[in-house]
């Protein structure tokens, strides 16, 4: 099993791409060991001293760490997830223990914006998040009110030095030029 690496925007988040689907449905971002419960994949990752995180996607796992330097990690990372497809585990295990994401809100709008917010969600699948994919990443729709839409950045854009830019320079403008009503993006 050959498993390649990316840089990310984030200096502290390294992507990691198995060769293989990795994730069927909704990406899933992992903060901490007790969040990865379900995850015989993400637990083994967290067990590395130095991970802080793991996010994974359709077919990339992207892992954040503290401040330890890369080339004491790399190697046990690898090996956590060639030994993890090569076991035959699943990723996730459906119907075990679910630890709710202190970061999961539900979503928030009035109902006289909900076109408004169809327009939003239906951008952000087809032009934002395949870009923010690439990076080891993934944005979600949180809420709109009075013009702001409320955006929530993770895997290797949450805590990245250029999201605020992605957010304001790109986004921000997409938005603004496509859905009148959006005058600005605020991440949450």
């Amino acid at each position: 099993m050959f498993i390649q690496t990316e840089a990310t925007p984030n200096p502290s988040t390294l992507k990691f791409l198995p060769g293989r689907d990795v994730l069927v449905g909704e990406p899933r971002d992992f903060r901490s060991l007790e969040a990865s419960a379900n995850s015989p994949l993400a637990t083994g990752l967290f067990a590395i001293s130095g991970v802080t995180g793991v996010f994974m996607g359709a077919d990339f796992i992207s892992v954040t760490k503290d401040d330890t330097n890369w080339a004491h990690i790399k190697p046990a990372i690898l090996g956590v997830i060639m030994d993890h497809f090569l076991s035959g585990k699943p990723v996730i295990v459906e119907g075990g223990v679910e630890v709710a994401n202190h970061d999961e809100v539900d979503e928030f709008f009035e109902e006289d914006d909900s076109e408004t917010v169809e327009v939003i969600k239906e951008l952000l699948a087809t032009r934002v998040r395949p870009a923010v994919a690439m990076d080891g990443g993934d944005i979600t729709f949180k809420g709109f009110r009075d013009g702001t839409v409320f955006l929530h950045m993770q895997g290797a854009c949450s805590g990245c030095p250029s999201s605020t830019a992605t957010l304001k320079s790109g986004i921000e403008n997409l938005l603004r030029h496509f859905v009148p009503g959006v005058e600005s993006v605020q991440q949450v």
